[in-house]
This record gives C-alpha cells, sequence and structure tokens, in this order.
C-alpha cells in the first residue's frame, strides 16, 4: 500500500523540501522538451510525461509540492525554450493544476490503493474537462494568434487524422479531450510506478 509521505514533520517549504520541488521542476521540464506526436493524433497534440514528476512531488509532498513543480517546470520551460509565446505553457500548467491538484487532494484524505485509484480516476476526468474548455475558448484562439494560423488550420490537421472533426468544438470533442485522456492514463501509471521507486529518497 502506498503510504502518504507529506504527513511528515516537515512543512512542504522546508529546505528538503524544496531541492526535491526544485529537482522534480527541472526532470518535469527536460520531459516537455522530449515531447512527441502520437500518430492517431493531430501533430499539434505533442504528448510527453512531464506530469509524471508533478504526481510524484504532489504523492511525497502534498498537493501545494504538486502546483507549484507544474509551475516552476513551465517556468523553466519558458526560459529554455518556448515555440508558442508562452501560451503552451500556460496551457500546461494550467491542465496540469487541473490534474494534479484532485489527485493529490484525494491521495492526502485518502493514502491508499483506493485513494490512487479514486484519485486517478478523477484527475483524468478534470484534466481532460478543463483541457476541452480552455482550449475551445482560450488555447486554440490564442494559439491561431501567437503562431499566425486560422483556427480552421488546426482544423484541418485533425481531419486529416480524424474524419469526424469538421470544427472547432468537433476538434475539442475527438482530438483534444481523447488525447488527454490518453495522456493522463499514462501520467498517472508512470507517476505511481516512479513513486513507489523512488519512495526511500522522500524519507532522506
Amino acid at each position: 500500500m502506498i503510504r502518504n509521505s507529506s504527513q511528515t514533520k516537515s512543512s512542504v517549504f522546508a529546505t528538503s523540501s524544496m531541492v526535491k520541488i526544485g529537482m522534480l521542476s527541472a526532470l518535469g521540464m527536460i520531459l516537455m522538451l522530449l515531447d512527441f506526436p502520437l500518430p492517431i493524433f493531430p501533430s499539434f497534440l505533442k504528448f510527453d510525461l512531464s506530469d509524471a514528476p508533478a504526481v510524484i512531488g504532489a504523492f511525497a509532498m502534498g498537493p501545494a509540492a504538486g502546483v507549484m513543480i507544474e509551475f516552476l517546470k513551465n517556468v523553466l520551460k519558458i526560459i529554455v525554450r518556448s515555440n508558442t509565446g508562452g501560451v503552451g505553457e500556460l496551457a500546461n500548467f494550467l491542465v496540469g493544476v487541473a490534474y494534479v491538484l484532485p489527485l493529490a487532494l484525494i491521495f492526502k484524505r485518502w493514502p491508499s490503493k483506493k485513494g490512487v485509484i479514486g484519485g486517478s480516476l478523477v484527475a483524468i476526468v478534470s484534466g481532460s474537462f478543463f483541457a476541452g474548455v480552455l482550449n475551445y475558448f482560450v488555447f486554440i484562439p490564442a494559439y491561431a494568434v501567437v503562431l499566425g494560423y486560422p483556427v480552421d488550420a488546426f482544423v484541418s490537421m485533425a481531419a486529416k487524422i480524424n474524419t469526424a472533426v469538421v470544427d472547432l468544438r468537433t476538434l475539442v470533442l475527438f482530438a483534444i479531450v481523447p488525447f488527454n485522456i490518453v495522456k493522463g492514463i499514462v501520467v498517472a501509471v508512470s507517476g505511481v510506478v516512479l513513486y513507489r521507486a523512488l519512495r526511500p529518497l522522500w524519507k532522506m
């Protein structure tokens, strides 16, 4: 059974915790740089495991640590390399928080296998929902402005993969939301596996 390491005497802002947060943030940024497209989704949707370090930090040090890792990794990414004028990093942060925060809060309340499973399911739903809403109203239009592409260009790219995509609404429903469901599942599994493997380090 996974035990909640956030219930330790040290605060999330203790020196040792801040070092771990910094390391996980740097790892998250590196994983963002190693993104790649999946053949079943349009090429502008890049897959990465950068939320996994935030999941690990949230399990080990609590919700605040998970949110901080999401924030810092995106700040580092903007400093090192941003191809979207910060739009991609803002999207990654907000959707990442929508994913990590409910997972961390549920695990903090129920630090058990059931808490992990339940928290992961809620996180996948929450992250996918907010990804859909934010992309529809904010991020796809913002990408269009920053990159100089019309919204229809994104729709056309997605339609080449999935003919059900005919407009922005169906782009969100049949590409962005499914993409985030797949990503959420992979991140949850990898985050739990890595946390269990690295658990001895959190006691140092």
